[in-house]
This record gives C-alpha cells, sequence and structure tokens, in this order.
C-alpha cells in the first residue's frame, strides 16, 4: 500500500516533562478501556503516556488531538504480527500451516471488479478524463484499483485505525514502521482536520477507499474535487485522484503499458525471471518470446525494458512485463496483486480478454512446505528472497537454478516432488 514504506526520520523531542495535568488527564481516559491482562495494558498505557506523546508533542500534536485519537484505547492482541511481552517471535504458524494454493484461486473474483470497473468508467468519465490528463495513469488501472482495495468504496472498513496503528507501533515486528504510521494518524487529525472518528482501517491500518496508510495519505491524497480536504473516505474524484497521484508519484511512465502475456521458447530457461534482469522488448523477442495470439509489440514498447515474470513458472500464463508493473507492486508489494490490477484494467477498458494459457493446480503442499524449500536452498547459498512460505519470483527462479544445476528440466515451481529430495 507501499504506502507501507518504512520512514526514517524521527522527530526529536523538544522535552522530556509531561505536564501532571496532562498525564493525570490521559491516565483517567486510558483506565476506562476494558480489562485485559494487566502487564500489557499497564506498559502500553505507560508508553502512549510518555514515550509517543513525547514525540507527538515535538510534532506539534495538541494534548486535545492527542486524546481525541487515543483516550481508551487498548491494545489488540488480536491482530496478526505482534510479539507479546514474554515471546521472541509473533505467532504466525496458523499462517504457515496455511494452503499453497495455485495463483488461480487470486483471479476467482475478478468478474466483480470488471463490470463494476466499465460501470463506473461510464459515470465518472468525466473526472477519469481530467485524472488521466493530469496525472498520466491510465483510467482502467485507477478503476482496477478502487475496485480490488474497497469495492469502489462499499467494503465495510472495520477497526478503530488508531487502535491498530497504536497497537502495532507497541507490539508489532516493525515497531518503527507503525510508530510514524500512528504519529502520521495524528497528524492527519491535528494538520489535515480529519475527524478522528473517519479513521477506519484494515487490520494492517489502511485508510479510506484507497486503502492508503496514514504515510501515504499525507504525501500523496488529492483534494480533486475542490472542497479545500483531500476526503479518500467519501468523494469519489478524491480517492480516484489520489490513486492516481501516488502511481504518478512513484514514476508511471505515461504512454507504457503494463505487461503482455507471451508465449515462451520451449528452451528459454525459466530462471531468467525477476526486474533484475531485464532487457529490451526487442531481445527478448530476438530469443523467441512472442505475444499470445500471434499479435505484435507495440511499435512503441519495442525498445523499452521488459521483464519475464512467471507466477506459477510452467503451470500458468506467462508474461513480459513493463516498469509499470512495478509501479504496481509499489502500491502492493504482491506480483499477483499487480498483475491483478493490471489484467482487471485491460478488461475494463478493452472487452472480456482471458488468460490464453491455463493455470495449472497447485496441490498438497502447505505454506510451511514451502518454506522448509526455502530454508534448504538458502543453506545452499541461493537467494530465495525470505523464509515465507511464498513462492515469489527470487524462490521461483532458485529452484530453476536448482534444477539445473542437478540436471534436472527446470520448473521453477514448489512441488512434492522438488520438497521430498531437497529433504
Amino acid at each position: 500500500m507501499r504506502r507501507y514504506k518504512d520512514s526514517s526520520r524521527r522527530a526529536k523531542s523538544t522535552s522530556a516533562f509531561i505536564s501532571g495535568v496532562l498525564l493525570v488527564a490521559l491516565s483517567l481516559f486510558f483506565t476506562s478501556a476494558p480489562a485485559m491482562p494487566q502487564s500489557i495494558s499497564v506498559q502500553f498505557t505507560q508508553w502512549l503516556q510518555t514515550d509517543l506523546w513525547r514525540e507527538a508533542r515535538a510534532r506539534g500534536i495538541s494534548p486535545a488531538t492527542f486524546n481525541a485519537a487515543l483516550a481508551g484505547i487498548e491494545p489488540n492482541l488480536k491482530l496478526p504480527d505482534l510479539v507479546l511481552p514474554g515471546e521472541s517471535a509473533p505467532r504466525q504458524a496458523e499462517q504457515h500451516q496455511a494452503e499453497f494454493r495455485s495463483p488461480e484461486a487470486y483471479f476467482r473474483h475478478i468478474g466483480g471488479v470488471v463490470s463494476g470497473g466499465r460501470a463506473r468508467a461510464r459515470t465518472h468519465a468525466a473526472t477519469l478524463a481530467a485524472i488521466e490528463e493530469r496525472y498520466g495513469v491510465p483510467r482502467g488501472i485507477i478503476l482496477a484499483i478502487w475496485g480490488r482495495e474497497s469495492g469502489f468504496g462499499g467494503a465495510k472498513i472495520p477497526h478503530n485505525a488508531f487502535e491498530v496503528l497504536a497497537t502495532k507501533a507497541f507490539l508489532a515486528t516493525r515497531k518503527q514502521m507503525f510508530r510514524e504510521e500512528v504519529l502520521a494518524a495524528l497528524e492527519m487529525v491535528e494538520k489535515r482536520g480529519i475527524e478522528p472518528q473517519m479513521m477506519r482501517s484494515s487490520w494492517a491500518g489502511a485508510l479510506g477507499q484507497p486503502q492508503f496508510l496514514p504515510t501515504s495519505y499525507m504525501k500523496y491524497a488529492v483534494d480533486f474535487d475542490g472542497d479545500g480536504k483531500a476526503d479518500i473516505w467519501n468523494s469519489v474524484p478524491d480517492t480516484l485522484a489520489s490513486i492516481a497521484n501516488y502511481l504518478a508519484a512513484h514514476g508511471w511512465a505515461q504512454g507504457r503499458d503494463w505487461g503482455f502475456e507471451v508465449v515462451l521458447p520451449e528452451k528459454l530457461s525459466c530462471a531468467l525471471e525477476g526486474p533484475d534482469q531485464g532487457r529490451l522488448i526487442t531481445e527478448w523477442a530476438a530469443m523467441g518470446v512472442s505475444r499470445v495470439g500471434g499479435k505484435a509489440f507495440p511499435p512503441h514498447e519495442l525498445n523499452g525494458d521488459g521483464y519475464l515474470m512467471l507466477p506459477a513458472s510452467r503451470y500458468g500464463p506467462a508474461f513480459l512485463v513493463t516498469p509499470n508493473f512495478y509501479r504496481l507492486k509499489d502500491y502492493n508489494e504482491s506480483d499477483l496483486y499487480a498483475l491483478f490490477v493490471g489484467h482487471a484494467g485491460d478488461r475494463i477498458m478493452y472487452g472480456d480478454i482471458t488468460f490464453s494459457a491455463r493455470w495449472q493446480r497447485v496441490s498438497g503442499l502447505r505454506r510451511s512446505d514451502v518454506a522448509a524449500m526455502q530454508r534448504v536452498l538458502e543453506r545452499q547459498g541461493y537467494d530465495v528472497g525470505g523464509v515465507d512460505g511464498l513462492a515469489g519470483f527470487k524462490t521461483r527462479r532458485s529452484i530453476g537454478m536448482w534444477q539445473e544445476k542437478a540436471g534436472r528440466k527446470p520448473t521453477c515451481f514448489p512441488s512434492k516432488e522438488i520438497l521430498g529430495i531437497l529433504r
């Protein structure tokens, strides 16, 4: 929502002294919250009253804003990726035992985003045209993100953002990141006039229809309807322009596509995948990579960089993507998210395009199995991108390189057979 990027800037407190009046007021607010394990609750309250308040005050947050946002907040221990006092790692066993599924599952509900996007392309045609003119981002992409992130504003956003962000700033594995986010959320109230009760978020702290983290709101949210406030909760023009501004600010290349489904020669190594192995599209074509259906690559794309992207490696569609694909990954780092948005955007604008190649089923593996493969490959010197139970491009191509080194036909994808050999 990279929107999730860390910020290294940390304001210094102008004073270590907290007035007795404020401390008493905060104590009255915080002790009114529902009961929970006392040690965590007490530590959390002390952290809010002292540590977080000192930095918030240094950033210009008033006591009134701090109280309005954080009165009665208790840590939500049901959130993921928390390291509780006395524990050394987050509780992730259930996540790692989840089924490892075919990428096809990610696209099962794309029809709703496509149909909803087409309807809204007509309803908001004038607004989208003006946004496209200003920011250079195609309307299909903007609509696909809007639909994917919040169901075009229809999705319920369940959490109190301050509860989520403060809990994660106190207990999560990425405390500094979420510390910046809760401070930015306070700045939204103090400096942008956002009411605390509007600050509803996902479990990750993402806000409004574009699902921005607070730091992204402060950088990229746009007042496009001219009412003096960037309202990503209720204003369609502000929501759409904010999405476009985010992509443009991250380097969206105007006039370039996001990518193309392609057919690969049988002998082309699947280990050539990745954003660090780019070539000109003319070079890929000279290596035998062609668009599906016999279509030619657009002339204006031929001398631009292209990157092989194989979400299911040899078990599904193959793509040659442009740098704009990675701008979509700036919005959400998942390969499948970026592919979903690009493909849905094409279908919104150009009709019922379907993937030419079939997604083959992947079964019998759990994320813990993939993590086990990653650990073994990492010990053998391969860069798998971290042991997380997810088959990202570094894991996929590491499997392919291992297969090639072992004299096996490279598939670049986890399987029971590979798991059995590596174990």
